[in-house]
């Protein structure tokens, strides 16, 4: 049973952190700079609603991918070592942390207006985030690859 659990948890799992690394990587290269082509007058509206709309897409998937990394832990099989767990489970916090204590700060600056030194640091900044998510991802794949 725990091993048909694992399974699907690892499925989960995967779709949710695959799902977000290709959104991370369009915010990265696409999104994010294109930031200062919007105009200062529109900008801080601009912001405000980018933070509404991309919390509805990345939150849910973002708790998704956290709930279910732990609960792989949980269920991690012997035939798998167990420090690739746990460092999927550190690139979450690395991501989680990231989020909370370096982008949006960023952007709660950035929700009073355009200031370019704060948009170099998010775009900067959120290659960290990126990183991080491709590597769970590649880790992810590998973890299918012998899990299943």
């Amino acid at each position: 049973m725990t091993d048909g659990l694992f399974k699907v948890v690892l499925v989960l799992h995967f779709a949710a952190t695959w799902f977000l690394v290709g959104l991370i990587w369009m915010v990265q290269v696409v999104h994010y700079p294109l930031f200062n082509r919007v105009g200062s007058a529109e900008f801080a509206g601009y912001q405000n609603a980018h933070a509404n709309l991309i919390t509805l897409v990345v939150g849910p998937l973002m708790l998704l991918e956290l709930l279910t990394a732990v609960a792989i832990l949980t269920l991690w099989p012997s035939s798998l070592p167990v420090w690739v767990g746990w460092l999927g489970l550190a690139l979450v916090g690395v991501i989680w942390l990231t989020t909370m204590l370096v982008s949006v700060p960023l952007h709660a600056k950035l929700a009073a207006g355009f200031d370019a030194q704060a948009h170099a640091l998010l775009v900067t900044t959120n290659w960290i985030r990126t990183l991080a998510w491709t590597t769970r991802g590649f880790l992810l794949a590998w973890v299918l690859y012998r899990g299943l």
